[in-house]
């Protein structure tokens, strides 16, 4: 997939980056009435109220989790009982058995999942939109806007001539990630220089004003653009990895926040060492942070100054979360969870306890059906055990065993007792 960044996104992701790029593009607006107009900011102010936004299904997916944690010894018990067990039969009674602990609790199981299925588009959406700033907030796009206007100028409105020299200008002075820009040269178009513009740091910005005169690139221009780009000293549409050691420091503490985070909500789950896929969540809480420092030094700044201010609400909200949690009766949650599953069901007409009948009713016929089939099978050991008992002591009477005699009385009995 190409990156583009005055380019937006379309598909199923699209709405959700428009909506997202409005709420960053009146952040923008509003910081600018009080003569602040630094992206780094509005970013960590986004990202604080995207999370409000999502609070709700936060809240929900983190009262699921408690819950799951409560189910765990049940479920767990289940799972042992039918450890190894790979036949079809047990593996439809471990299901049945599975889901009527769920209901028991007045839980969806893939309650869970739903969240997060709602949340995906979401995140993914804010991700290209804190990427690709320029074409979602309009406030920041016009700017480049304005100065690729003036630049195209200088080529009498060519827009392949202009591609032509910014690309020249991009490899002799290295611009990072030139090479994403799609089809620059190629098939040139007003967004794609804005896409060229948006990834030059400062000195850049120098040598550009430079060979096309500041009558194009003016220093109020040059000015606006680093100040809005600037954050604590660190140019956000840079790498780090290319900022210097002032800027390693967006990784670090993007890879640090990422861990503790993660941290707190898996001390918040109380997951069992034994819960399947224990393992692996803590292999993960490992490597989630590791990959975000190398994630964070290859991308532009402003990422990992979202993904730092993402973590640090998502400690706070968790810190939030768990005392609410820690506050609220298990068994007035249940209560509650049934009666929004019975009412559910009344909608459709069902009567409330049918589904818990329904996992109890298949149960029993499972196990019946088990039990008829193991009574069945002692019944056929027990007629071939008597069949054996009979035909050894009709052989055996009389005659002194291994005689003469009662190896031909043994021949005359068998005859006997095939002739009838």
């Amino acid at each position: 997939m190409d990156f583009l960044i005055a380019t937006k996104i379309g598909g199923f992701l699209g709405p959700f980056a428009e909506i997202l790029g409005y709420i960053m593009d009146a952040i923008f607006r509003f910081t600018s009435m009080f003569g602040i107009m630094n992206i780094g900011i509005c970013i960590i102010l986004f990202t604080l109220i995207v999370k409000l936004l999502m609070l709700p299904l936060t809240i929900k997916q983190q009262k699921f989790t408690k819950m799951n944690a409560v189910m765990q010894p049940e479920l767990q018990a289940i799972q042992k009982k039918y450890k190894g067990k790979n036949d079809q039969e047990s593996m439809m009674k471990m299901n049945v058995e599975t889901k009527a602990v769920y209901e028991k609790y007045g839980v969806s199981m893939t309650g869970g999942c739903v969240q997060l299925v709602i949340q995906l588009p979401i995140v993914f959406a804010l991700y290209r939109v804190i990427y690709n700033i320029p074409a979602y907030v309009s406030s920041v796009g016009n700017i480049f806007y304005g100065i690729a206007d003036k630049l195209l100028g200088t080529c009498g409105g060519d827009l392949a001539a202009l591609a032509t020299q910014l690309n020249e200008f991009g490899v002799a002075n290295k611009v990072s990630n030139l090479s994403m820009i799609s089809n620059f040269t190629t098939e040139p178009t007003s967004a794609k220089i804005v896409d060229f513009l948006y990834k030059l740091n400062p000195a850049q910005w120098s040598l550009l004003q430079q060979q096309y005169g500041a009558g194009v690139i003016d220093n109020a221009s040059m000015e606006l653009v680093e100040g809005m780009n600037s954050f604590l000293g660190i140019n956000l549409s840079t790498t780090p990895w290319e900022g210097g050691l002032i800027a390693w420091t967006i990784p670090i503490l993007a890879g640090l926040t990422q861990w503790y985070s993660t941290k707190l909500m898996s001390s918040a789950q109380n997951t069992s060492d034994d819960a399947p896929g224990a393992s692996m969540m803590k292999q993960m809480n490992i490597m989630m942070p590791l990959m975000s420092v190398f994630f964070c030094f290859t991308f532009p700044a402003g990422i990992g100054i979202y993904w730092i201010a993402q973590s640090v609400f998502t400690v706070i909200q968790q810190w939030i979360i768990n005392r609410h949690l820690s506050k609220i009766d298990i068994d007035a949650m249940v209560k509650k969870n049934v009666e929004k599953a019975n009412a559910k069901r009344a909608k459709k007409g069902l009567p409330p306890q049918k589904i818990s009948q329904n996992a109890s009713v298949s149960l029993k016929q499972i196990e019946a059906e088990q039990e008829r089939k193991e009574k069945e099978l002692e019944e056929k050991k027990a007629r071939a055990e008597e069949q054996i008992k009979e035909s050894m002591e009709y052989y055996n009477k009389d005659p002194k065993p291994g005689s003469l005699a009662a190896k031909a009385n043994m021949v005359k009995k068998y005859n006997e007792k095939h002739n009838k």
